[in-house]
C-alpha cells in the first residue's frame, strides 16, 4: 500500500517566507506571555471572549432590604434591588499597519530596521489598551477625600471591600494604583522590593494590597489613588482567529490558548517595503463602576520647608565650630544635598555619650517655612536611620537649624516631618551626593 507523506506548505519555499512565518509568531507569542504576566499580577481569573460589535457596560448597584420580620400568612414585603447602568463602550475590532522600507534594511540592517521597530509597535498596542483601562477607571463613582498619602491608600482600599461586602460579593484582593513621585515620597528611605513587568513598576503585599501600581502622569496624575477589586477587573477580547475572518482572504497568524492579537507580514513589491498588520480588540474592563474607589489626595495644608547649608553668619554651632569647620559647598537642590563634609577629629560632643560624639563628618543644615508658626503644631527633624537621638521635635527651636552626624551617605537621609495635629507632610533629602573626608 502507498504512503502519502503529508508536509507544510511552506517546507519548500525559500527561507525568506520560513523566517515571516517565524517573526508573525514570536510577535504573537511576546504580546499573550506579556499579558498572561500582566493577567496574573491584575488577578484576571480568566480572559473573556466576545463577538465583535459587543458592548462594555459598567453597573451600579445596591440593594436595600425590607423587614423580614412577618408574620405567618402574611405577604413577604419585596426587598428593592437597584441595578443602573453607568457606563457603555463598543468592543471593536483596531486595526494597525507598519511599513519598512527596503532602504532602512539596506542602511540599517534587518535586525534594527525590522525587529526594533517590531518591538516599539508590540509596545505601542500593549499601551493603547492600557491607557484606556487607566482613563476608564479614572471614572470610578466611589470617590473621596484623604489629607495625606497613608490614609488615601487605606481608605481606598477599605472604601472598596466596604462596597462589595454591602452587595455581599467576596473581596479576595484589591489592587491599588497611584504616581510613582507620591509613593517615593511617602516611601522614602524605606526598603522595599520594586518589581516590574509589562513596562509597569509595582509593589506586591503593600499595606493590604496584593499589588500596588506606581504609575506616571497622564496615567494616574500626582495626588491621586484608584483601588479595586480583584474580581471587578475583566479582560475581553474577539479573537483575531476567527474563521469569519478568514473568509475575506484576512489570515492572521494567532497563537496560544487565548488568542488576543493576530499579526501578519509580506513585501510589497510596487512600493519596496516590508508590511506588518495587527489586529486585536481588547479592553479591560470593571463591572461595577461604584466597585472603583478614586481618592483625591490634598496635602496643601502644609507647604513644604525650606532647607539649606548653615552658614558662618549664624555663628557658633557646637564645640565652638561654625558652619565653615563642619563643611564647604554643601547645596540643597530639590531634595539632594551636595557638597564636602570635613572631617572632625573627636566630634561636636564633648561628653562623649551623645549622636554627635566621636570622630566623623557632619552636616549642619537650616530650615524656614511660612507654616511653622501660622500651622504647624509639632516639626519633627532627624535622621533615618538616626544615629542614636532619632528625630527630634524642633519647632519651639527658634534658630531653626541643626548638626547631623553622616556614617552612611547612601543608607542615611535627613527626615522632615510637619504635623497640624490632624495632617502630616514627611519630605526627605538624599545624602549620596556628599562627599565624606577621611582623617
Amino acid at each position: 500500500m502507498a504512503v502519502e507523506t503529508l508536509t507544510n506548505p511552506r517546507d519548500n519555499l525559500p527561507n525568506a517566507y520560513n523566517n515571516i512565518t517565524a517573526r508573525e509568531i514570536d510577535f504573537v507569542t511576546r504580546f499573550g506571555k506579556n499579558w498572561d504576566a500582566l493577567r496574573k499580577i491584575l488577578g484576571i481569573v480568566r480572559p473573556i471572549r466576545k463577538t465583535p460589535g459587543t458592548k462594555l457596560v459598567s453597573y451600579t448597584a445596591s440593594v436595600t432590604l425590607a423587614d423580614g420580620d412577618v408574620g405567618a400568612g402574611n405577604v413577604i414585603p419585596y426587598s428593592k434591588s437597584t441595578v443602573t447602568k453607568a457606563a457603555e463602550a463598543d468592543l471593536e475590532l483596531e486595526k494597525y499597519a507598519k511599513a519598512v522600507p527596503i532602504e532602512d534594511v539596506n542602511k540599517y540592517g534587518a535586525e534594527i530596521a525590522i525587529e526594533k521597530t517590531d518591538d516599539a509597535f508590540l509596545n505601542e498596542l500593549q499601551s493603547n489598551v492600557l491607557t484606556r483601562f487607566f482613563n476608564f477607571l479614572k471614572t470610578g463613582t466611589l470617590t473621596a477625600a484623604e489629607s495625606s498619602f497613608q490614609m488615601g491608600l487605606a481608605m481606598a482600599r477599605g472604601m472598596v471591600i466596604d462596597k462589595f461586602n454591602k452587595l455581599r460579593r467576596t473581596v479576595t484582593d484589591v489592587v491599588g494604583f497611584c504616581n510613582v513621585l507620591d509613593a517615593y515620597k511617602y516611601l522614602g528611605a524605606a526598603n522595599i522590593t520594586v518589581q516590574t513587568a509589562f513596562g509597569m513598576t509595582y509593589i506586591e503585599n503593600f499595606m493590604g494590597y496584593s499589588t500596588l501600581f506606581l504609575m506616571s502622569d497622564p496615567d494616574i496624575p500626582r495626588n491621586m489613588i484608584i483601588a479595586l477589586p480583584v474580581e471587578n477587573i475583566d479582560l475581553y477580547y474577539v479573537d483575531p482567529g476567527d474563521s469569519e475572518f478568514a473568509k475575506l482572504g484576512l489570515n492572521y497568524t494567532v497563537a496560544g490558548e487565548t488568542n488576543l492579537i493576530g499579526f501578519h507580514a509580506n513585501g510589497n513589491y510596487s512600493t519596496a517595503v516590508g508590511e506588518s498588520f495587527a489586529l486585536m480588540g481588547m479592553a479591560l474592563w470593571a463591572e461595577y463602576l461604584d466597585g472603583i474607589a478614586k481618592i483625591t489626595v490634598d496635602d496643601s495644608f502644609l507647604t513644604d520647608l525650606t532647607v539649606n547649608a548653615e552658614t558662618d553668619a549664624f555663628g557658633v554651632l557646637y564645640d565652638g565650630k561654625k558652619a565653615s569647620d563642619l563643611q564647604s559647598d554643601v547645596t540643597v537642590t530639590g531634595d539632594k544635598i551636595t557638597g564636602t563634609l570635613k572631617y572632625i577629629e573627636g566630634g561636636l560632643d564633648p561628653s562623649g555619650t551623645g549622636p554627635l560624639a566621636g570622630s566623623g563628618n557632619f552636616l549642619a543644615l537650616k530650615w524656614s517655612g511660612g507654616d511653622m508658626a501660622a500651622k504647624d503644631t509639632e516639626l519633627w527633624v532627624g535622621l533615618e536611620p538616626s544615629e542614636g537621638s532619632g528625630m527630634v521635635e524642633c519647632l519651639s527651636d527658634t534658630d531653626h537649624n541643626g548638626v547631623f552626624k553622616i556614617t552612611d551617605k547612601n543608607a542615611q537621609k535627613v527626615k522632615f516631618i510637619q504635623t497640624d495635629g490632624t495632617h502630616s507632610n514627611v519630605q526627605y533629602f538624599d545624602l549620596s551626593g556628599l562627599t565624606l573626608q577621611d582623617a
